[in-house]
């Protein structure tokens, strides 16, 4: 697994995608799709996240120096965070691992 800022992007991608999706299918019922207030949210970090300046120097967004989401989106992503963060785990153990991984990686090249 690469530390390039493309890797970091694709799996802050997925992650986020995956958090919005266990969040959507659990509290929203939705199985196979985004319901379209998830979907939004999904589109909305996903956009943040292609033109995040800070990718490669940062380990999680709650950690970056600058939020860049509006407060409105903000709140909504912690709810799901708050939500998945716990669960995520148990549907996507690698992923999660990953995800500590290159938190890691990241925190420890800029030190």
């Amino acid at each position: 697994m690469g530390n390039s800022t493309e890797t970091k992007t694709a799996h802050e991608k997925k992650i986020i995608g995956e958090m919005i999706r266990l969040y959507c299918r659990k509290k929203h019922g939705r199985k196979n799709t985004l319901c379209s207030e998830c979907g939004a949210l999904y589109e909305y970090a996903v956009g943040k996240i292609d033109k995040c300046p800070f990718m490669r120097e940062k380990t999680f967004c709650s950690a970056c120096k600058a939020h860049c989401y509006s407060q409105e989106k903000r709140n909504k992503i912690k709810t799901v965070m708050r939500f998945s963060g716990p669960r995520i785990f148990l549907y996507h153990p690698i992923l999660v691992i990953k995800h500590i991984i290159v938190g890691m990686q990241t925190g420890k090249t800029h030190d």
